[in-house]
């Protein structure tokens, strides 16, 4: 239904940029999908090709002309001239304000799908939270007039990123404006399940007075160990710093020196959770993340350790949780997020003696919500106007003949960032890549800055719930203190081919695999694209040659003959199927490299038994 407070209708759209204006009062985008898996150029429709060759043209208006500045809500022609803007959701009157100085507003929320599949067609821009699910079908209905999707929060789960890079819609969110509310929100579950407040209160409200019954624990001297050291994360160490409290972190990503000005140490994740009285959690879900925290997870806990969560619902498994619960591994958890949100009304966990749960108010002051509100409007006006903003979700396309060239590559850069942020290890955090390019052709004539946002999204995206793109790339690496440089390297190969190699080196980190570090001390990896596919080529001084697909194990090992069979037995037996293989060395019976694809994920009695092989010194399992 409509709020009154929306006074102004959508009016169809008859502005149309004559040839004059057209460039004045367009901004010419276009877009790829660079959040799906890759590669995705080949296998495209015929349709989605030219959807992504197709420059996508952002229609912008000049709200300085005297004709926008005069209208009135009777002068339908003038109207018509201005941006339309659909609020499906409820939006601060600071952010409204910043989008009717510039459009027409209408705010209109419970839309059902088929009420918002009519109203889109005559809108611009639309503005949601995470109830509304702007599906393909919206986009569809929208006939190419959506510009712009903004999605007043963090979380993009609700808008179909494909469908909107397909119709050339810009999608945009507002990640920064709710963090000192989360972390506010952390802090209050900290002490309210510390000293049983919601319990207390309850019992006093059904007429009990039981003093004994609610002891809580003290905070000061205990340790909190907050995993995922992010924006929220860190703000809620610096305020459990403030009430005496020992504060860990682990985040496979943070700058120990950025921890460390706070008084903070990184430490590694079973060191986090074994040493813990207090674990608050700041992680994004990601397929690495997922039901993290598990029965193996709890069991490696310290008896009574408290938990507090809110992050995402999915990182804990819930009925681990509350088996912890029951087994007294876990005392208490305070929840303000759910792996399904709402919970049923008769879930256990809920209703659990020892949990305290809020319905995911983190982001939900009256500051941060204003705050969410103008971050959002000024992300949505400026799509528009055709500007490009950082918090952009999806990537613009390059000229679609480079697209057509480097498409192979993209899948080789992202990869290779993908297994080089895997051989990481330790908590001293990331801060140095150097990605090098070994081409024949000059410097004019190869644009690498889809590459570069490719290893950057590969380096990030696996730890993170940001996603990079080439709109962001730069702009994130620089937010978390990540140094990403190029170097050329011109080499005799074909110059038909953009790019002969590309070489990823992490610098000042310790490795999980000692053979990826190369001589200078830096992990080093190296790929090639082979008869259009990539290929994994070198591995700290050693040369392999596999297939970058499915999953990877390397392994070291003294080279001598049976080693490849010894572990395709194992993996065999498993039930694991290889699909390439590869060994390289540096000289006749020393020491090798053998790089295994794999369909599947071995278990961890394959992977043990792969590791008791004698011959085998170390090795490493990689997600592709």
């Amino acid at each position: 239904m409509a709020s009154p407070a929306c006074t102004k209708p959508i009016f169809p759209s008859t502005f149309t940029a004559s040839p004059s204006e057209s460039t004045s009062k367009s901004s010419h985008l276009s877009f790829i999908n660079t959040t799906s898996s890759l590669p995705f150029y080949p296998k495209l429709s015929h349709s989605q090709q030219r959807s992504f060759l197709v420059n996508s043209v952002l229609k912008t208006v000049d709200p300085t002309q005297p004709s926008f500045s005069t209208a009135t809500s009777t002068d339908v022609g003038l109207l018509a001239e201005k941006p339309t803007i659909l609020v499906s959701e409820k939006l601060g009157e600071a952010g409204l304000q910043v989008l009717r100085g510039f459009g027409h507003v209408e705010c209109a929320y419970d839309l059902s799908q088929e009420e918002l599949c009519t109203k889109i067609s005559c809108c611009d821009a639309l503005i949601v939270r995470s109830a509304t699910k702007v599906t393909r079908q919206v986009f569809e209905a929208s006939k190419g007039r959506l510009k712009v999707v903004g999605r007043a929060g963090v979380g993009i789960d609700n808008v179909d990123l494909q469908a909107a890079t397909e119709f050339g819609c810009l999608v945009v969110n507002a990640p920064t404006a709710n963090t000192i509310a989360a972390a506010e929100h952390g802090i209050a579950l900290l002490a309210a399940m510390a000293r049983n407040v919601a319990q207390a209160d309850a019992s006093i409200k059904a007429g009990k007075w039981q003093r004994n019954k609610y002891v809580g624990v003290s905070m000061v001297g205990k340790t909190l160990a907050v995993m995922g050291f992010g924006k929220v994360g860190s703000e809620v160490a610096r305020r459990a710093k403030g009430l005496g409290m020992n504060v860990i972190a682990h985040d496979p990503y943070a700058p120990a020196d950025r921890a460390r000005a706070i008084g903070v140490d990184l430490v590694s994740f079973d060191q986090a959770i074994a040493t813990a009285d207090f674990i608050s959690l700041h992680m994004p879900l990601t397929p690495t993340t997922n039901k993290i925290f598990n029965d193996t997870t709890f069991s490696k806990m310290k008896k009574g350790v408290r938990i507090i969560n809110v992050a995402r619902g999915g990182v804990i498994d819930e009925d681990a949780l509350i088996k912890a619960l029951d087994s007294g591994i876990v005392a208490q958890a305070a929840l303000d997020v759910f792996t399904e949100e709402p919970p049923a009304k008769d879930s256990k966990l809920v209703q659990h003696e020892n949990v305290t749960v809020t319905p995911h108010l983190g982001a939900s002051t009256k500051e941060a919500q204003e705050g969410v509100a103008i971050e959002i409007a000024e992300a949505v006006l400026g799509a528009l106007k055709g500007e490009l903003s950082a918090t952009a979700v999806n990537a613009p396309m390059v000229a679609p003949e480079v697209l057509s060239e480097l498409a192979p590559y993209v899948v080789l850069a992202e990869k290779l960032g993908r297994l080089a942020v895997q051989l990481v290890s330790g908590g001293s955090g990331i801060k140095s890549v150097k990605v090098v390019y070994r081409s024949a052709r000059g410097p004019d004539d190869l644009d690498t800055r889809l590459l570069r946002a490719m290893v950057t999204k590969g380096i990030i995206e696996p730890i993170s719930d940001t996603i990079v793109n080439l709109v962001n790339a730069d702009f994130i690496a620089k937010q978390r203190g990540l140094r990403i440089s190029e170097e050329r390297v011109v080499v005799d190969s074909s110059p038909e081919l953009p790019v002969d190699s590309i070489q990823v080196q992490i610098s000042n980190v310790e490795s999980k695999f000692a053979s990826a570090v190369a001589e200078g001390g830096q992990i080093s990896i190296e790929g090639k694209v082979k008869f259009g596919e990539a290929h994994l080529t070198c591995v700290g001084s050693f040369d392999v040659d596999v297939s970058l697909e499915g999953n990877l194990i390397l392994c070291r090992q003294l080279d001598q003959p049976g080693m490849i069979g010894r572990v395709g037995n194992i993996l065999g037996e498993h039930n694991v199927n290889v699909s390439f293989m590869s060994v390289g060395r540096t000289s006749r019976r020393k020491k090798a490299i053998m790089a295994i694809g794999v369909d599947e994920q071995p278990n961890n009695e394959a992977l043990d038994n792969i590791g008791a092989v004698p011959a085998i010194e170390e090795f490493v399992f990689l997600k592709l």
